[in-house]
Formats: structure tokens, sequence, C-alpha cells
């Protein structure tokens, strides 16, 4: 929760689970800030651009629902940010 509260991006990963019952508004006043909905082609097409580059100088949060490793594209994610030296929690 801390994590997110202090990240200076925060994405929600909305293709591969949804999060039911709760709005990106809900989300953005629960964290007191911007939820971006990443959806499957900002993940899979924009993620170097929009995650992977601002996460080696800013806090970068990626809210996955459930288990973050299960879906491969969250593993290729992982894999692609520590190849550039971003750390991964």
């Amino acid at each position: 929760l801390e994590l997110v509260k202090s990240s200076d991006k925060v994405f929600l990963e909305a293709y591969t689970s949804i999060l039911g019952g709760v709005s990106k508004e809900r989300l953005e006043a629960f964290y007191g800030k911007e939820v971006v909905v990443a959806d499957r082609g900002l993940v899979e097409n924009e993620a170097e651009d929009l995650i992977i580059q601002p996460a080696k100088a800013e806090s970068v949060a990626f809210l996955v629902v459930g288990d973050p490793v299960c879906a491969t594209t969250h593993t290729d994610l992982i894999i692609r940010a520590k190849e550039v030296g971003v750390k991964v929690e």
C-alpha cells in the first residue's frame, strides 16, 4: 500500500484479470494519485516507453489483480525491467 502511495506513476493492468466492483476513480481517491489503466496494447507494445524507461528514474507501480507472475506478459515485463537495471519488488 505504501509503495503504491509513494510511487510517481501507477498503472493498473486491466486485461488478464478485472478488478470487480472498484472503479479507477475509487482507486485514485484511495491512493491519492492518478491511476493509468493499462490495457493489452499498452502492456505489450508501450511498456518500454511508458513503464520500464520511466522506472529507471522514478518509482512506478504496476498493479495486478491476483498473482503477478501467472501471466507471461507480467513475467516478461519483470525480466525486461531487470535487464535494464530497474529494481523490481
